[in-house]
């Protein structure tokens, strides 16, 4: 092997400048002089051709012009991770004084001559070493774990490590510096195009402890994920975004601790993959995040019922799908934990040109969910919501057989899949009058207006008002026009309503931004003015 280029070149992973790249090719190449490395390069901008000269294929790449030929003396084959440590944190040598020359160091113009200054310099490195608890050496062109038990006699005390985007080419690399870390409890290895095992022969205690890990950018497959997760026996949290992981599988006897998954930006074959998954049993979070996934469907659980899967699940995010049917919305009412989603740019979410009645439908289908798109769902905000889809597909309700006559209430099962919630807010809240049924009528004035009853009851002297407000009317402008009514100061008014459908409760009106219309109010309901 020539000079500079190490024995084990080939499949390494090295750096030119900004530009990251893996070894396919170490020798010589036709009519040019000396050795040559064929990198394919991860930016296929960076190339100029697909491993082949004059005629002649000397490596492949996956892109037709991701790779180019480059003297050894121009690759950064990387350095040990010891290294990296101590230049990222100020720790080497060269960096303990300002001039030294052996054991004399000069202070201005003076030399000053200490005896076993080298020994002393290094016992205040290991010092300064063995205090580290968490460590970044991110783009520090890690490649190696150096020599053998180094990292475990010099930083001891090592939690958490940061070692994403270097020039770390094997798994095997990983486990050689994390088995010297007794107490690794969070590992980023993230943005490192590696080789994972393909068998599972291997054992491993390196990450024995091991709570949260990130493998984003790395080019792991999920089956190379199940043989290496037999070394992960308490792991909470694992990231694999940008992978290319298309097919799942189920996960037998590993990953039973994990609380967190991120599959992120990783294109599944279909949503029928995370029936797969389904049965991780401490799995409270799932981030399906740009997956192409088109539906949601747990067939164990019909209408109403909940589902076997994902038992624990409380938090989903489904954002930049493809999912186009309200099916699907209807299916998350099936998971038993569920209490947070995330469901931004999906295609279902364009059916419905109002933003807040989009809102309202995705809170009145999912019974248990309090925080929608990152936003908590107050109660009046899911009684409001809930009435709406009562009021709302009321018609619907009665054309497919739905009748006030528990004996008679038969609705087809057709409207029973696109609104398997209905009967419970039947249920909940009453079968819709016949006065309510009149579909989405045009938004004139006349529809707008409701008369409200507005009482005071700390003045029992003062008579009702009757008033005519638009739906539309923020409760910040009616406490303004409350105050010019009773000459009382708009700041201190306290408003709530009653409503005839509603007895013995009383809902506040606690959210000055918001309109009538949010708390489902209607003509003929009683406002209460306090202060």
């Amino acid at each position: 092997m020539a000079a500079g280029v190490p024995p084990d070149a080939l499949g390494r992973r090295v750096s030119c400048g900004t530009d990251y790249g893996t070894v396919r090719y170490v020798g010589s190449v036709s009519r040019t002089a000396g050795i040559w490395l064929g990198v394919e390069w991860d930016d296929p901008q960076r190339g100029k051709h697909d491993g082949s000269y004059e005629g002649t294929q000397y490596f492949k790449c996956r892109h037709p012009k991701g790779g180019s030929f480059i003297r050894p003396n121009k690759a950064n084959f990387g350095v040990d991770f010891l290294t990296a440590v101590k230049d990222r944190y100020g720790l080497n040598d060269k960096q303990d004084v300002q001039y030294e020359t052996g054991n004399a160091v000069v202070f201005g113009t003076k030399t000053v001559e200490f005896v076993g200054m080298d020994s002393v310099a290094e016992q205040q490195r290991q010092v300064q070493l063995n205090k580290l608890v968490d460590i970044s050496v991110r783009e520090c062109a890690v490649s190696n774990a150096g020599q053998e038990e180094e990292i475990s006699r010099t930083c001891a005390n090592m939690r958490h490590i940061n070692l994403s985007k270097n020039l770390i080419s094997s798994w095997e690399t990983v486990i050689a510096i994390a088995s010297q870390v007794r107490n690794l409890e969070t590992l980023n290895v993230s943005e490192n195009k590696m080789r994972f095992p393909s068998t599972s022969t291997f054992t491993t205690c390196a990450f024995s402890n091991l709570k949260i890990l990130a493998l984003n950018q790395t080019e792991i497959t999920w089956t190379e994920v199940l043989l290496c997760a037999q070394g992960w026996p308490v792991l909470e949290e694992l990231y694999l975004s940008s992978n290319n992981i298309t097919v799942l599988e189920r996960p037998d006897n590993v990953l039973q601790t994990l609380k967190l998954l991120d599959l992120s930006d990783n294109q599944l074959l279909d949503g029928n993959q995370l029936h797969l998954i389904a049965q991780l049993p401490r799995l409270e979070q799932l981030i399906l995040r740009n997956t192409g996934i088109s539906s949601i469907h747990f067939p164990d659980a019909g209408f109403g019922c909940k589902t076997k899967m994902f038992p624990s699940l409380k938090r989903l995010a489904i954002n930049d799908n493809k999912i186009s049917q309200w099916s699907s919305i209807n299916e998350l009412d099936k998971l038993p934990s569920l209490r947070a989603l995330q469901c931004n740019n999906n295609p279902f979410m364009d059916t419905e040109k109002n933003p807040e009645t989009l809102i309202q439908l995705i809170i009145a289908k999912i019974s248990q969910l309090e925080v929608l798109n990152n936003c908590e769902i107050l109660p009046a905000e899911r009684r409001g919501a809930e009435l709406d889809y009562r009021k709302i597909f009321g018609k619907d309700w009665l054309e497919a057989g739905g009748h006030w006559n528990p004996e008679k209430n038969k609705p087809s099962e057709e409207f029973l899949a696109a609104h398997p919630r209905y009967p419970t807010l039947c249920l909940k809240y009453g079968a819709p009058e016949e006065g309510e049924l009149k579909g989405r009528q045009p938004l004139t004035l006349k529809n707008q207006l409701l008369t409200l009853t507005i009482k005071c009851p700390e003045k029992p002297e003062q008579k009702p008002v009757e008033k005519k407000l638009p739906e539309s009317m923020t409760i910040q402008k009616v406490k303004g026009l409350l105050y010019r009514l009773f000459r009382i100061p708009g700041s201190d008014l306290k408003l709530s309503y009653k409503s005839s459908k509603l007895e013995g409760k009383e809902v506040e009106l606690d959210n000055d931004l918001k309109p009538l219309q949010f708390y489902s109010i209607e003509s003929g309901d009683c406002v209460l003015v306090r202060w």
